[in-house]
């Protein structure tokens, strides 16, 4: 599935997506959500595609996975839940924000060393509560601090400056970068700065998948497998008590999902399936719908991924419709649709 040198860089160019999910209300078609979808096997050749999987473009916090597999191989002792921590794009707990102190303790450092863009809590009404309180943006608050201060720590450990570990030309960076080609088998496209302040790695989506496939086949007790180990075990850690993708975890035995900024999904079974989504818009109710036939699509049992079909259009409180991913993904729909 994987060759020792990484294949070229995807090119940059305007993606092609296609439509992958309709939005449906009484019976008619109102819009379209553009896209794109891979499904490998667990041989690791396409089994589906639709749109343009080869395209250059950012996978936002689903490259998380990646990022913290490259950290443990530079020496990061994280397992656990504050290693799913580390690969998480977190909802703003208390227990997020405990795990973070946690992390910048054992590795000697403070919050004043994170240098991630202060935010308020992902989750709304963690927020809202905030708001209420009168608390401020702050650095641990920001979905990316787990990243953040297991960054740092891996930084500290190699002897490395701390100042600017967020510069890509820094050796952490250039080491993520190193296993991101690796474990996507491809040179990156492009680097970019991500909301967070950290760098972004352009690839393709095919990359993604082939990526967190390889996390999910690896032998035990290698950096791979303790990443996905943990983020599975730790699946609220990983993002959040309320959370679609910590659901999706518990859901399905076995699999590792990460979500992504910009409609981002990927998911992989410890037998190499993989799906990576990508919606043109950004929209998160198309992302789940069309994530979760994805899934079917690669095997997973249907009455495993109901809870994901999508939520229903309301017209007067009432359902009327839904989002539904297009015929050639979903044949037989995982909701019936007004």
């Amino acid at each position: 599935m994987n060759s020792s040198l990484p294949a070229d860089a995807p090119l940059v160019r305007e993606p092609l997506h296609a439509p992958v999910a309709h939005l449906i209300r009484g019976g008619v078609v109102e819009g379209i959500h553009y896209g794109s979808v891979v499904v490998l096997g667990a041989d690791g050749q396409v089994q589906f595609q639709l749109g343009d999987i080869e395209a250059a473009f950012y996978p936002r916090s689903a490259l998380k996975p990646v990022q913290a597999v490259a950290m443990l191989r530079a020496g990061l002792p994280l397992d656990g839940d504050l290693l799913s921590l580390a690969a998480a794009s977190h909802s703003g707990e208390e227990y997020h924000l405990a795990g973070t102190r946690r992390i910048l303790e054992l590795a000697g450092l403070a919050e004043g060393d994170l240098r991630n863009v202060p935010d308020m809590p992902y989750d709304p009404v963690v927020r809202d509560a905030w708001v209420r309180e009168g608390r401020l943006p702050s650095r641990l608050a920001q979905n990316c601090s787990g990243k953040h201060a297991a960054m740092l720590w891996t930084a500290k450990l190699n002897g490395w400056s701390l100042d600017d570990y967020l510069d890509p030309a820094h050796p952490l960076q250039q080491a993520i970068a190193e296993i991101v080609e690796d474990l996507t088998g491809q040179r990156i496209a492009r680097v970019t700065v991500d909301g967070c302040g950290a760098p972004l790695f352009s690839v393709s989506l095919h990359g993604l998948a082939r990526a967190l496939a390889r996390i999910t086949t690896a032998a035990p007790g290698t950096p791979e497998a303790r990443v996905a180990d943990a983020m599975r075990e730790h699946a609220e850690m990983a993002s959040g008590s309320g959370r679609d993708v910590a659901a999706l975890m518990r859901a399905v035995p076995g699999l590792l999902a990460k979500d992504g900024f910009e409609g981002v999904q990927v998911a992989a079974l410890p037998d190499g399936r993989a799906v990576a989504v990508k919606i043109a818009d950004g929209a998160n109710r198309a992302r789940v719908p069309v994530a979760a036939a994805a899934l079917a699509f690669a095997g997973v049992d249907p009455a495993l991924l109901t809870e994901f079909a999508g939520e229903p259009l309301l017209g007067g409180g009432e359902p009327v419709g839904c989002v539904r991913p297009v015929r050639s993904l979903d044949p037989v729909p995982l909701q019936a649709c007004a």
